[in-house]
């Protein structure tokens, strides 16, 4: 998933949702019609630092494929805060876009409904085949052994983002490698008002992705290998912990970080304010708010010790943003076409650029364009040391159960509360009682 952003929806509605029979957005069949040929409706992510910055990137696409193909697109950017809760009812009113973005750590989830067009060889081979896009995108899109739920469109991993001129003012050289290297070199920034960290402690996918790599490094999936929810292993009570202890124990996160989900922590770094954050392709949004590319530095997210690989030294999920279409939609021959526009190797140069983000097609990732310093360190990371959070069904309700019991430890950390293991553990522990039962 992109940039943080908030899926905040309620674990009942997503249960309602999944054990419906008659998902699917009203459709029966596989797919849809071509009723309405000549026009679509798109729902696209927020990528950019505005809904108003993603209209003026996308309306000029928009525009070129209508040239190209006489179909009118008419385009709606919906905020993170919302789009879950969009996707879910249509699922069930039937009254959704043809065709959408979904965060990719969705993707098994909206499986589930049954509303989303599976993508089998002969749809892919429409947009131009399997083999075109990288594995880790792919590795996204919906449960392992089933057609895919959706398509790549954007792939991001993440990094952690250091303010130059705040670790040359500290008398720092270079970023922390490890979480002891973090807390030693957050306290010497963390002071006269500034802050070693950013983080968005309100923010319930934000949450999810930081416990989820922190818990692969203490050996916790959250989930068993058969999909069972497992949030109160010592692994990721663990986890959950050292990331709420940034706050409550290193106090190298300040304490209104608690309240933040809208990306105030990219704002507080861009005005000196924050030394570091960990974040998912941040260079477009920088570059919004006024920052120069020497001004800030690119390094792998921290891990316990030594550096970045698989399992324990995992340091970010894959993130991405993938395209589906509603099943039911009335331009079936329209929403194929127009995928495979957005998904062409110069649509992915085009777009991944405006973002900053990596596009997953093969052939466009090799373009110079994405050799940079900064895209280097996503690129590597994509490649080397990031994970799949669980493809399975109950994937948005773990983010939102997990993720408010995250929200809900930083405000402790935030009022001064104690944030202990006994605590961390059961707060886990009432999220898990809100899934469903096995």
């Amino acid at each position: 998933m992109r940039r943080s952003r908030v899926a905040a929806i309620g674990a009942v509605t997503l249960s309602l949702v999944l054990t419906s029979a008659a998902c699917g957005g009203g459709s029966s069949g596989s797919e849809g019609s071509n009723e309405k040929p000549k026009t679509l409706t798109y729902w696209a992510s927020n990528q950019g630092a505005s809904l108003e910055v993603d209209k003026k990137v996308l309306q000029p696409e928009l525009d070129k494929f209508e040239k190209e193909t006489g179909i009118k697109v008419k385009l709606e950017v919906v905020p993170w805060s919302d789009l879950l809760n969009r996707i879910l009812t249509a699922t069930t009113s039937g009254q959704g876009p043809d065709i959408l973005n979904i965060g990719n750590t969705w993707s098994a989830s909206l499986q589930a409904t049954g509303a989303l067009l599976p993508w089998d060889a002969k749809n892919l081979d429409a947009i131009g085949g399997k083999d075109r896009f990288v594995d880790s995108a792919l590795g996204s899109t919906g449960v392992q052994g089933q057609d895919p739920a959706a398509v790549p469109l954007y792939s991001m991993a993440y990094a952690l983002y250091y303010n130059k001129k705040m670790f040359a003012d500290a008398g720092i050289e270079k970023p922390p490698a490890t979480w002891d290297e973090m807390a030693e070199i957050g306290k010497k920034l963390s002071k006269d008002g500034k802050w070693a960290l950013g983080a968005e402690g309100s923010n319930l996918s934000n949450n999810i992705h930081q416990v989820f790599v922190l818990g692969k490094q203490h050996g916790a999936d959250f989930f068993t290998p058969d999909g069972k929810a497992d949030f109160t292993s010592d692994g990721a009570v663990a986890a959950v912990k050292q990331y709420v202890d940034l706050m409550a124990k290193d106090k190298i996160i300040a304490p209104g970080n608690a309240e933040y989900a809208q990306n105030q922590s990219l704002s507080d770094f861009a005005k000196d304010k924050t030394a570091m954050v960990l974040w998912q392709t941040a260079s477009a949004t920088f570059k919004s708010q006024g920052m120069k590319d020497d001004e800030w530095g690119v390094a792998p997210a921290p891990v316990q010790s030594g550096t970045p690989g698989t399992g324990t030294s995992t340091n970010s999920m894959v993130a991405g943003i993938n395209m589906a279409v509603f099943k039911n939609t009335k331009n079936i021959d329209g929403a194929k076409k127009f995928v495979k526009f957005m998904t062409s190797d110069e649509e992915q140069k085009i777009l991944n650029t405006a973002y900053g983000s990596i596009p997953p097609v093969k052939a466009a990732q090799e373009d110079p364009a994405f050799n940079s310093p900064a895209l280097a360190v996503l690129r590597d990371t994509l490649a080397t040391s990031a994970t799949a959070l669980p493809q399975v069904p109950e994937e948005s309700q773990f983010e939102t159960v997990v993720g408010t019991a995250v929200k809900e430890l930083f405000a402790d950390a935030a009022a001064g509360r104690e944030v202990t293991t006994e605590s961390v553990r059961a707060k886990l522990e009432k999220a898990q009682q809100q899934m469903p039962a096995a």
